[in-house]
């Protein structure tokens, strides 16, 4: 089983609307789970799933509750979801009080690892215990780059992070709501991914085509699949694809 983290220390970049469309289309071919670790629950909200959890976050984190219970599936036969609700705004408590605690979500993640090929964590931004968590799990970590001075100095602080964990996951940044009008944001598509060579050169565009995921409640590729937004994640996923794939072969 394969552990993507799409991560940011800085909100706002489209980390939540990145994991669902990697996890929506990967699951064209692969079982994947999607776990929402983020308190917002955005990731939940847009896949149209309830957000309860029996017994909470509390419960799985300290095994009264089962990986299995706590799943709950979408209207993608292949794509699953272990949904956030209120209680993550204390994760990073629960987890610190719990027993080897950069480590738990890879605990609670074994008990499923027969049932999925792939895990996507849509993780929080920020520096936090569920970040480590998540890198810690993680074979690769996706992180979306708005072509902003505080997001690109964001991906800094991703490759520290990224780079003080016992096995370090490889990196694959991308531009994420480029709206190609402004100098900046043009001047980024064309140079960033010379000059960082963990950028891509994949870049997903400011629109309402991805903006609709509110009210459609699924991934772009379902309502817009001929839209360049729906290129731009199916291209993220073929190259999040193959390097988690040459991950895993050196481990």
């Amino acid at each position: 089983m394969k552990v993507i983290a799409v991560y940011s220390t800085k909100g706002g970049v489209g980390k939540t609307t990145t994991a669902v469309n990697l996890a929506w289309e990967a699951a064209a071919d692969l079982r994947v789970l999607l776990w929402d670790l983020d308190p917002q629950g955005a990731a939940t909200y847009l896949l149209d799933v309830k957000p309860k959890l029996k017994g909470g976050i509390e419960a799985l984190v300290d095994g009264r509750s089962s990986t299995r219970s706590v799943v709950r599936q979408t209207a993608n036969r292949r794509l699953d979801v272990i949904p956030a609700d209120a209680g993550y705004r204390e994760l990073d408590l629960v987890f610190d009080a719990a027993k080897k605690s950069a480590e738990r979500i890879t605990r609670i993640l074994s008990q499923v690892e027969r049932d999925y090929d792939l895990v996507i964590l849509d993780c929080p931004p920020g520096e936090s215990l569920v970040a480590q968590n998540a890198l810690h799990a993680a074979d690769l970590v996706v992180v979306p780059l708005v072509p902003s001075p505080l997001s690109l100095r964001s991906l800094d602080q991703v490759r520290t992070i990224v780079a003080e964990a016992e096995h370090p996951a490889t990196l694959l940044a991308f531009l994420s709501m480029v709206d190609r009008r402004k100098v900046a944001h043009r001047d980024a598509v064309r140079d960033l991914h010379r000059s960082q060579a963990d950028v891509s050169n994949i870049v997903v565009p400011s629109t309402v085509v991805i903006e609709r995921m509110g009210s459609e409640r699924t991934a772009v590729a379902e309502y817009a699949p001929n839209t360049e937004a729906a290129r731009s994640f199916s291209e993220l996923w073929v190259r999040a694809q193959s390097l988690v794939k040459a991950k895993r072969r050196k481990r």
